[in-house]
């Protein structure tokens, strides 16, 4: 259930409601007050609108603000709290939301370098994991969760998410385990053509 690298989450721009559901996507993992989450937070961002990032600053006074970024004071864990950027790419003032591990003192600089590199490849493609968390940010809490009792002890605390099969039946299956053919029909129109991208 632990992620540990710096990883969009979300495909598009998200618009506030989206957003609002992402800050915490992971609301159902088992355990949720009894364990740290931060690395399972922490490196997560995605893009959103100008208007949402200038909501998000004028909330509370940042707990700091270093040229492109600031940071939310409010922490949702220990060490883990909101990053929010405004970044020229290709030209182009665009808007970002990451949660960074504050004890690590070079982790909201880490995550400007990585969104940068990432929105400035020139052919748009998806890598597996990204395919598999956009899915997970999208789809809504009902149809997603996480392996509690009823699965093998291996797969416990992974994420699951609902499939539909043929004659309108449906199944519960850990979300790494999508076929490629599952993950095109559960991503929008516009992503599923995108070339397979070599993770970083």
């Amino acid at each position: 259930m632990l992620h540990l690298s710096i990883r969009k989450i979300f495909f598009g721009c998200a618009d506030r409601r989206q957003m609002f559901r992402m800050f915490d996507r992971h609301a159902q993992r088992p355990n949720r007050w009894d364990a740290d989450a931060s690395a399972l937070y922490a490196g997560e961002w995605f893009e959103i609108g100008a208007v949402d990032h200038d909501y998000m600053f004028e909330i509370l006074p940042p707990l700091w603000m270093r040229g492109d970024m600031f940071a939310m004071r409010e922490f949702l864990t220990d060490s883990v709290t909101s990053v929010f950027f405004a970044l020229t790419i290709d030209g182009e003032v665009r808007h970002f939301h990451g949660y960074c591990d504050l004890s690590d003192r070079g982790s909201a600089v880490r995550m400007r370098v990585a969104i940068i590199d990432r929105e400035s490849r020139p052919v748009k493609a998806m890598t597996r994991p990204e395919r598999l968390d956009h899915i997970w940010s999208a789809t809504h809490d009902d149809f997603r969760g996480y392996a509690g009792e009823r699965w093998p002890e291996t797969a416990r605390g992974r994420r699951t998410i609902t499939v539909y099969g043929g004659s309108r039946s449906t199944q519960l299956k850990l979300l790494d385990d999508l076929t490629d053919e599952e993950i095109s029909a559960k991503l929008p129109v516009h992503l599923r053509y995108l070339p397979d991208a070599i993770a970083a």
